[in-house]
Formats: C-alpha cells, structure tokens, sequence
C-alpha cells in the first residue's frame, strides 16, 4: 500500500512526450519546488544562485505541461513559513516573480498561458505586486495553460480565511445555504480550478509542508531525490508516466 510513497531513482527512465500524451493526462498538476538552497551550497555557490536557476526550470516545466495539455500547473514559490529566512534571501525570493514574468511574460502570452496567483499578496512587496498584477492582468484573456503561483501562501492561513469570509457572509446575510465540499471550494484561494490531480515533490522531502491541505485530500503523490535546480523534462515525462499507472478510485473498489 506504501508503493506510491517510495522515491524515484535518481536516473529517470527515457519517456517519450509521444509515449506520454497516448495516456491520461493530468488536469492540474501542483509542485513542491525543494532543493534550491542545497543545490547552490553543494556547488560552494550562495542559496539565491539556487533560487535563480529554480527559475529557469519552471520555465522550462511550464512549456512541456502545457505541450501536453496540462490545464493548471500550481508551484509553490513562496509559503507563509518563509518569511523566517534571513532578510537578504526572504528579498531575493521576493525579487524573482518581478524578475521571471519580467523576463517571460512575452513567451507565456505568445503560448497561450493565463497567470494566477493564490496566496496573501497584500503582504508582498509592492515591485512584487506590480509585476504580479501585471502578467495577471496581460494574460487574462488566454485560454491555454493555467500557470498558478502560490506566493506568500499557506493551506492552513487558507482554510482559515475561508471559514472566516463563510462566517461573515453568513453574519451579512449574503449566504443561505447549507455548507458543503463545493460551497467550501469557492471560498479557497483555487476557486475555480480543479483539485489537483499529481503533486511532484523534489529533493527527497516527503511531506506537504501546508500547500493546498484542502485540495490535496485525492492526489497522487511522487517524490523525488532530485533537487529542483536539477529537474529535467524527463522527470515530469517521468512523474506522469508513473500516474498513468495508477488506479484512482476516490474511495470506491
């Protein structure tokens, strides 16, 4: 029963995208991206050298998924535990969503690529939001990809919010229904996207680490010892090859 939990070699197994897209493909798609610190102090280099070249590989993420008719890939840029770093790396994860939509917002309009963020961004700096606001608002329109920052964001700081804004909306009497799984949804941060279907978790970490507590109640898991600097194409060819195996019953025989 513990078979999905196991982490994956660290040499992938040689998939073809063609292999890929004769299976079923995930809608969403949710990444753990761990290792960045790692990867730059095994190369005597400072941590936001590893944060800068974890830039490069969502890039390059984001254009295969969207080869491959993922409809939302999710990844975890900054969570709400972060803030406890040290203040010169805490303002260069900061300074990265100004620097990478700067940088490929062009390439992200010109693939069809809608941007949206989750997560507190009334806390980010204001540079921050700008360059947020902006890639939000230039690819609004688009209809490929859905690229999904979760930025100053926490599962848990989530779930409480949306009890809270429940309760208010109760209290204004804006809300006269009972309860349930699908009311609850449209009050998280991901309203209007599907649950994920795969979360790929690199650099041999095996928790969640409050990311999408809600919306991960289904998902199939896959681990990695790969540091997220070092994660190729043929890791998410990999990843999805390995749900394409498995049997999702929700519960159900």
């Amino acid at each position: 029963m513990f078979e999905k939990f196991k982490k994956t070699k660290k040499k992938p197994v040689s998939i073809s995208e063609e292999e890929i897209v004769k299976g079923s493909i995930p809608n969403h798609i949710a990444i753990i991206m761990d290792g960045n610190g790692r990867w730059a102090k095994k190369r005597s280099l400072p941590r936001t050298a590893g944060h800068h070249e974890g830039m490069k590989v969502v890039k390059r993420v984001t254009k295969l998924a969207s080869r491959l008719g993922v409809k939302t890939l999710t990844v975890y840029a900054f969570s709400t535990e972060n803030w406890k770093r040290p203040e010169d790396e805490v303002n260069y994860l900061l300074r990265l969503p100004q620097e990478f939509l700067g940088t490929f917002l062009p390439e992200l309009i010109e693939e069809n690529v809608q941007v949206r963020i989750m997560g507190n961004k009334e806390a980010i700096p204001a540079h921050t939001q700008k360059a947020v606001d902006k890639a939000v608002n230039d690819t609004k329109h688009n209809t490929g990809l859905v690229l999904n920052f979760a930025l100053n964001y926490g599962g848990r700081a989530e779930i409480l919010d949306a009890v809270n804004h429940i309760l208010l909306d109760y209290q204004e009497g804006n809300l006269h229904k009972k309860i349930d799984e699908n009311v609850f949804d449209q009050y998280l941060m991901s309203a209007g996207l599907q649950d994920p279907d795969l979360l790929i978790r690199t650099s041999g970490e095996i928790r969640l680490s409050n990311f999408m507590l809600w919306q991960l109640a289904y998902t199939e898991f896959w681990f990695t010892d790969v540091l997220w600097p070092d994660f190729k194409e043929q890791h998410l060819l990999e990843a999805i090859h390995a749900y394409q195996k498995r049997g999702r019953r929700f519960g159900g025989v």
